[in-house]
């Protein structure tokens, strides 16, 4: 049920101390993912925020050659806005784990979550490394999906078998496996999320590419906590090709969506301090982009979150929120269902809003925009009562930086 699902990886989650001061003591907070092979092939999406974290910078330059041999995944600092002393700690960081694994610095991704503004505790991170890279397994996912677990309060794994009896492929079949994080700042276009997602099909990087970004587009980019983009986001597919199983295109598209649909649920149930879990359905629009827009801004209205939080349909500011998104709606049939109530059709009143039940945690919005055929759906939560609960330790002077390896070339896939 994680990254070590499918054959050929092996991962381990430590203890190094890196997260001191806001997870308990003995707890995981360092996690290595390797990919064992024969194939080395991987495909990633990371944020989009103009301002990324080290380890985003260090990662995007390793996906444009395609191979990814092991990532390092660190729940102790973001190690974002911290310059160029920052990306040196990353470039410490990598070349330390590829010492220990016996691996190219060049094909070794790193991502990382935590405080931000303030540089990985190297004097941690560094022996840290060594003990993952000597407990690794087989066995070793579940440990790893915990120690990547910041304000989350359970580890997010899945993973999917297929392959078998479907005419999709040859052999015994192939898995995709995977885990997350993310607990508190969940937004369109990820945000503060961490995947990694891993399958043994054999599957070169340009088509593990195309299934990410087609998954991704449709799950991660379409849940939202409270709206705000963080500038470590990363979510990344390796392959190992272990089960010598070349999948139906499509056949293994849909697997990767399902594992990316599972995860992203799991991390809108576990959103920081959320009481309701809320499904923007959005129909009836000109465009699947236009739905979209409509959803995104029902879902991201502080007075519908706040409404439904406090058990209260509030149907006119879904509609206000829908007539202000910008796109194209026709009043006179607009419609709107809360748990299946319709109590608005043509922009006016219609059942009585007692009817519908608010009193449990799952919550759906059902908006038909009158204008088209197309439909768009996003998750969402309801308001946050308090700030996330912190990240923070303090910053120990970095340890010095090893002997330099050349940084991963910017290749072309």
């Amino acid at each position: 049920m994680s990254v070590t699902a499918p054959a050929g990886f092996t991962a381990a989650g430590v203890a190094a101390g890196v997260a001191a001061g806001h997870k308990p003591e003995g707890a995981p907070d360092l996690a290595l993912v390797v990919n064992e092979g024969p194939s080395l092939a991987a495909a990633g999406v990371v944020t989009t925020n103009r301002v990324k974290g080290a380890p985003v910078l260090w990662t995007e330059q390793v996906l444009r050659a395609g191979a990814v041999s092991a990532v390092l995944l660190d729940s102790g600092c973001a190690n974002a806005c911290t310059g160029p002393l920052g990306f040196q700690d990353t470039h410490a960081a990598v070349e330390r784990a590829a010492r220990a694994l016996d691996r190219n610095a060049a094909q070794i991704a790193v991502a990382a979550t935590g405080p931000m503004g303030v540089r990985p505790a190297m004097d941690r991170l560094l022996p840290g490394i060594d003990l993952a890279a000597g407990q690794l397994t087989e066995f070793g996912g579940e440990r790893a999906a915990r120690a990547i677990m910041t304000t989350d309060t359970q580890p997010k794994t899945a993973a999917v078998r297929g392959g078998i009896g479907s005419g999709g492929g040859t052999g015994a079949g192939w898995t995709v496996g995977g885990m997350a994080k993310g607990g508190a700042m969940l937004a369109p276009s990820l945000a503060t999320l961490l995947v990694v997602l891993t399958t043994d099909a054999e599957v070169p990087a340009p088509a593990l590419d195309r299934a990410l970004r087609a998954a991704t587009r449709t799950t991660f980019e379409r849940i939202d906590a409270d709206g705000v983009a963080s500038p470590n986001d990363t979510v990344l597919l390796l392959a190992s090709g272990a089960s010598h199983v070349t999948p139906d295109a499509d056949e293994f598209a849909e697997a990767v969506r399902a594992v990316c649909a599972d995860l992203a649920r799991q991390l809108v149930k576990d959103a920081d301090g959320a009481t309701k879990e809320i499904r923007v359905e959005v129909t009836g629009a000109a465009s699947e982009e236009a739905a979209l827009t409509a959803a995104r801004a029902v879902a991201g209205d502080a007075l519908v979150k706040a409404a439904l939080r406090a058990e209260d349909p509030a149907w006119p500011r879904v509609v206000a929120a829908v007539g202000a998104s910008g796109v194209a709606v026709e009043p006179h049939r607009l419609a709107v269902a809360v748990n299946g109530v319709q109590v608005c059709r043509g922009a006016a009143p219609a059942d009585d809003p007692a009817a519908v039940d608010l009193r449990f945690r799952e919550v759906t919005l059902a908006v038909d925009l009158g204008a088209g055929d197309r439909s768009a759906t996003v998750w969402t939560t309801d308001h946050t009562v308090a700030a996330p609960r912190p990240t923070r330790h303090p910053a120990p002077h970095p340890a010095p930086l090893p002997a330099s390896h050349p940084h991963p070339r910017a290749e072309s896939v």
